[in-house]
């Protein structure tokens, strides 16, 4: 039986071929050309994934026994390494840090997945499935604004956003209380997301639940539209066909209680 964290070491595999593959036709005017993260180049996304892997390497390999995580000053040290690169450099780079950390990734052996805890910025080192859950938290959207960048009709894989909904009910529910911004005051809502198990709760925080709970509105379209609306990627130019939000909250709500980052 595939474990769930192998399942999520598989799509990070997926998601980094597919954009290698990508990232290997882009000319100099597109890296330094506008991506789907505002204020960011495709090639500054390019940077931000190929530092994050770096960083995520370091912390996988913390976690081997005897091993030490790395120093207070190691972040920073890799940020300012790889925001001094050429655009160039950063798209090539990217493509390299990324691939070996997916190797190592698929280097912990089967029967350490469920035993196996890696440091992270978490106050406790978190299981492997966690670990890889929020690698993939970051390359599914920012892998997007760079796609976005090339093709306004850029969309997640429908596999990547029931992956991304798994975690974001289970072990990574904490990361919409970091990321989502309910309006103050305001009454909550129950999001049924049509067609799934899924609802988007917004009250005095943010979260999504597969509990039977009482829908006050309803979003229609595809899952991997709903997943981008709650990694704030789900703006005007970028809506697809068959969109639609009813009940006590408005799509424009929704955009503002989920602003990205």
């Amino acid at each position: 039986m595939t474990s769930p964290a192998a399942q999520t070491i598989t799509a990070l595999r997926r998601e980094h071929d597919s954009l290698a593959s990508i990232v290997a036709t882009l000319t100099p005017e597109q890296l330094t050309g506008p991506s789907g993260a505002s204020e960011w180049t495709v090639a500054d996304v390019l940077s931000h994934l190929g530092s994050g892997a770096e960083i995520s390497l370091a912390g996988l390999r913390a976690a081997a026994p005897g091993a030490e995580a790395p120093g207070p000053d190691f972040n920073q040290s890799v940020w300012d390494r790889w925001n001094a690169m050429s655009p160039q450099d950063q798209a090539s780079g990217s493509v390299e840090s990324n691939a070996a950390l997916i190797a190592a990734f698929e280097a912990v052996p089967q029967d350490q997945h469920e035993t196996l805890r890696v440091p992270t910025f978490l106050p406790e080192p978190v299981a492997l499935r966690t670990f890889a859950g929020l690698r993939l938290s970051e390359v599914v959207p920012h892998s997007w604004d760079v796609r976005v960048g090339i093709d306004p009709a850029a969309t997640l894989s429908e596999e990547s956003a029931q992956l991304l909904a798994e975690h974001l009910t289970t072990d990574l529910g904490f990361l919409l209380g970091f990321i989502g911004k309910p309006a103050e005051g305001r009454e909550a809502v129950v999001l049924d997301i049509a067609g799934t198990p899924y609802r988007v709760v917004l009250d005095d925080t943010a979260k999504l639940t597969t509990e039977a709970l009482s829908a006050t509105a309803t979003f229609t379209g595809p899952i991997e539209a709903a997943a981008r609306l709650l990694y704030g990627r789900l703006k005007p130019a970028y809506v697809p066909d068959g969109v639609e939000v009813s009940g006590n909250v408005t799509l424009d709500d929704l955009r503002t209680a989920f602003p990205g980052f």
